[in-house]
């Protein structure tokens, strides 16, 4: 059996209203021996909607015992200072149980700009942002004169301890770069086996070459997924939901986000297992909460077989 770690994140509306129904989707997971909890992030995505990743990770780390992950929070989006303080936060609520994946964003430039960010610079916001966070919970005081951010002298005590990983999202030639000079792994969306195992390829060969002691390691996969027994029936309950968010049509996902019974799902991941990913961060779409979370449970034991 391989070590495949497989998450699922629950559906944003259960974050509303009744506390009751978060705390069943939780107890659910956890009955199924999922691996971990996930969550994702937005501002203000097309037209207005989003929800904290923190707000959300630190709901669910107060709800379980299992890691939560964030796959991943907007960091251009935030001062960095501001964001290392409330992950130092959340790591001394839930030590050890917290991953913290990162990413641009940029799906819905009006997204960034409502935020204050020239969407042609949140690349180089990125970069600063995630060099800043980065030193601040490894303990260091940090001195940054940049061109988007300016800090003196700043400090974060405790530093988490465990120390925090981050894992860094993004398909680009520039992602790749951060994750290999700053991350602790890179987390893939809406990319083939193919593309996956290249890009992983190329961080740890920028890791080695930059000779870093703590090479990335830590590399997953944020998968969309229509679960049930019709895969049809699975199919356009996942289209709907992804293009409700997106407002694209499911035509631009569908190579990336399967659809059907969980033995449908399994097959489709397991080229990423069989090229070393070892983490899953799921986002099913199905008939029910029961039907998502043993979707997401079968998907795992199969890939683990």
């Amino acid at each position: 059996m391989t070590d495949v770690r497989v998450g699922i994140r629950p559906p944003h509306a259960r974050f509303e209203g009744d506390p009751a129904h978060l705390r069943a989707f939780v107890a659910a997971a956890e009955a199924v021996a999922l691996d971990h909890l996930c969550v994702g992030d937005h501002v203000s995505f097309r037209g207005g909607r989003g929800y904290d990743g923190l707000l959300h990770a630190t709901a669910l780390a107060m709800l379980s015992r299992l890691p939560v992950h964030t796959s991943v929070y907007l960091l251009p989006l935030r001062h960095p200072v501001g964001v290392a303080r409330q992950v130092s936060s959340l790591a001394a609520l839930a030590p050890g149980r917290f991953v913290f994946g990162v990413g641009m964003g940029g799906d819905d430039p009006h997204e960034l700009e409502v935020c204050g960010v020239d969407p042609h610079t949140r690349g180089r916001r990125m970069d600063e942002s995630l060099a800043i966070v980065r030193g601040l919970l490894g303990g260091e005081t940090v001195d940054h004169d940049g061109e988007q951010f300016v800090v003196h002298d700043a400090r974060i005590v405790p530093a988490p301890s465990p120390p925090v990983p981050i894992v860094v999202g993004g398909r680009s030639d520039a992602a790749v770069h951060r994750a290999a000079r700053l991350g602790d792994g890179w987390i893939g969306v809406f990319v083939t086996a193919e593309r996956w195992t290249v890009t992983r390829d190329r961080v740890e060969a920028e890791a080695e070459m930059l000779d870093r002691p703590d090479p990335p390691d830590r590399h997953g996969l944020v998968a969309w997924c229509g679960i049930g027994t019709d895969a049809d029936a699975a199919r356009s309950r996942l289209a709907a939901t992804m293009q409700d968010l997106y407002q694209v049509p499911y035509e631009r996902f569908a190579r990336y986000a399967p659809a059907g019974t969980p033995d449908d799902i399994a097959a489709a991941l397991a080229p990423f297992v069989d090229a070393g990913c070892m983490t899953f961060d799921l986002i099913p779409v199905a008939a029910d909460d029961a039907e998502a979370v043993d979707g997401c449970a079968r998907v795992r034991d199969i890939l683990r077989a």
